[in-house]
């Protein structure tokens, strides 16, 4: 069974296994660009910031972490809200537990969390190699926009938030 927290509020980051799900989430997005690195260590400096201290990187944001039993399953982050809009990020589920509905729940609460706030559009921006996740976002509603980034290969997406948002 997954269960979702909330965390950077609550809990310690540690507690919940969080810097090591941000870790494995860049160190795969690096290999997937063709930079792979072995460690974090090797990062760059502004993803190392959030792997050792993500309360303060992500200090105006939501972080929740998926729980599979007592084990860290999957994490994303969901902005502050700007002008009735935030932006999840950093959606990553360990492996051996994708399609078993972690991510789905992880969003689903991100968009709970989201409507609860008052936003009224969820943006994400995800790699257009990562068709599995572009599947997914387009079952739970989310439909490709206009980039906001330059950055090549990247699909930007969004969908409207309603109260009653619990995918």
């Amino acid at each position: 069974m997954t269960s979702i927290v909330q965390t950077l509020g609550r809990d310690t980051s540690a507690e919940l296994g969080l810097g090591a799900l941000l870790t494995a989430y860049h160190l795969r997005t690096e290999e997937e660009k063709g930079a792979a690195v072995t460690d974090a260590d090797a990062l760059p400096a502004r993803y190392r910031a959030e792997i050792s201290d993500p309360r303060s990187a992500f200090a105006d944001d939501v972080v929740l972490v998926a729980r599979h039993g007592d084990k860290p399953a999957g994490c994303v982050v969901v902005t502050a809200p700007v002008a009735g809009r935030s932006e999840i990020k950093r959606l990553w589920t360990v492996p051996e537990l994708r399609g078993h509905g972690v991510a789905s729940a992880l969003i689903g609460a991100a968009l709970a969390r989201a409507a609860a706030v008052g936003v009224s559009t969820v943006a994400l921006s995800v790699w257009s190699w990562r068709t599995g996740a572009l599947g997914l976002y387009e079952k739970l509603g989310f439909a490709v926009v206009d980039s906001w980034d330059e950055r090549d290969d990247l699909v930007c997406m969004e969908r409207a938030v309603r109260l009653t948002d619990n995918v």
